[in-house]
């Protein structure tokens, strides 16, 4: 059986476009995902493939090439910019005498440097588990515990069998573990909704600035650092509005292409504040290189958590690197066809356009309120009390039929996500809204798609 090194971080990088070409900022995301692990890159392998192939992913003659490099670099790592089977990872391993790590093993590795709190370890022990658990392979059946004989009987299962039931046990009590601190945070969320104060989430590909911004709109000083995936832990603050409004700003982790399944299952309760959020502040590195790129997949995490729906505000940050780009860089804020805000061009690190963003969310958070008349019957008690635990009732009054008339206003994304909703309750609220909502805020004065 081949040992794995444990020690060294020389790396080599390889990167194929397989079925495609890549992105113009691909190879340097890569550099950067290893430089932010802690390897150093010595080596850079490229090419192109119609389809991965089935032994090394690479293809014969490209692990043969990648083999020669790897020993004349004196490389002791290989990372490979796809994500491998574990018997394509096993293959290479054994041809290569070195450790090869995917992207997704990559990115696990950088979320296990930076975690900080406790909930933030929990979770990235999760997702680790997670891609360990299909990574088992039969390299412990020399320790084999179903011989017979005096001194040699066994529990009856081989030390592969062994770890695989003391992983799943692991898994399950850390998804119980992290169960408890979602309720914590569910009981949160319902008191700020209590006291009717609206939530704002930061998201956007990582290293585009959410830090800084955040540090700018509320001082909170949570470190800020050029490099991928400087937040893991997600950090709520106090953010004062013009006007004498107040919100809470959740500043959360930096998302990225080909972002590990294992990552968003473990952080879907971090996600939750994302979810959950009033308004997003979708923010943007303003450089034209891929910015398309980044938005999307941006886009594409918000859509498998739940997201997708969520009023949003478009922020271009760092336009003071953009004199060479030929694109504005002066702070200005940019409206859609209704006259709403849609986009706002800033840069975090000098304050420069931050005020505008400030009035945007003001005006938004200000005009995104669902005023409506619900007609509850006498059986609906329950949802009386749910109405004035989530809700800000405006009119409550009785009718001969002994049920209740009442006139209710929520955030216009909370009630979104009642529309939406395919729970009992969800269902009876949409039932009993009566037509003729107030004309502040209609049906057809909500979120168009197009803005979203």
């Amino acid at each position: 059986m081949f040992e794995r090194p444990t020690s060294g971080e020389r790396a080599v990088l390889v990167q194929l476009a397989v079925g495609g070409d890549l992105a113009a900022d691909a190879r340097e995301e890569l550099e950067q995902l290893a430089v932010a692990a802690g390897a150093v890159v010595v080596g850079f392998i490229g090419g192109s493939r119609a389809a991965p192939d089935p032994k090394y992913f690479i293809g014969t003659g490209k692990a043969e090439e990648l083999k020669a490099l790897v020993a004349a670099a004196e490389a002791e790592l290989v990372i490979v910019d796809h994500a491998l089977s574990p018997a394509q990872e096993r293959n290479l391993e054994r041809l290569l005498e070195c450790r090869v790590v995917d992207r997704s093993g990559l990115i696990l590795d950088i979320f296990a440097q930076r975690a900080r709190s406790f909930e933030g370890k929990l979770q990235v022990e999760l997702a680790q588990l997670r891609h360990l658990s299909t990574r088992l392979v039969r390299g412990w059946t020399h320790l084999e515990r179903q011989k017979g004989g005096i001194g040699l009987r066994g529990p009856g299962e081989t030390q592969l069998e062994t770890d695989r039931r003391l992983l799943g046990k692991r898994i399950a009590l850390l998804r119980e573990r992290l169960a408890r601190i979602e309720v914590q945070r569910s009981q949160g969320r319902r008191a700020r909704e209590r006291r009717e104060v609206p939530a704002v989430a930061l998201v956007g590909y990582t290293n585009v600035g959410k830090s800084t911004l955040f540090n700018r709109l509320t001082a909170a000083g949570v470190l800020q650092a050029d490099q991928l995936f400087a937040t893991l832990d997600p950090t709520l603050r106090r953010l004062p509005l013009p006007g004498g409004q107040e919100a809470v700003l959740a500043d959360t982790v930096g998302f990225i292409s080909e972002l590990p399944h294992e990552l968003v299952a473990a952080f879907r309760a971090t996600l939750e504040e994302t979810r959950s959020a009033d308004l997003l502040l979708h923010v943007v590195d303003a450089h034209p290189l891929e910015r398309a790129r980044h938005i999307q997949d941006v886009e594409t995490v918000l859509a498998e958590i739940g997201a997708d729906a969520v009023p949003r505000i478009m922020v271009y940050n760092k336009i003071d690197a953009l004199e060479e780009t030929g694109v504005d860089p002066t702070p200005r804020v940019e409206r859609d066809a209704d006259g709403r805000v849609e986009r706002v061009w800033l840069s975090a690190v000098s304050g420069a356009g931050v005020d505008l963003l400030l009035d945007a969310i003001a005006e938004r958070l200000a005009t995104a309120t669902v005023h409506q008349r619900l007609l509850l019957g006498p059986q609906d008690g329950a949802l009386r009390a749910w109405l004035f635990r989530h809700t800000s009732v405006e009119q409550d009054s009785p009718t001969e039929l002994g049920g209740w008339d009442m006139q209710v206003s929520m955030p216009q994304a909370r009630w979104q996500r009642v529309e939406q909703g395919q729970d009992a309750l969800s269902r009876r609220i949409c039932a009993i809204a009566a037509p003729g909502m107030p004309r502040d805020v209609a049906a057809a004065d909500r979120e168009p798609a197009s803005a979203r």
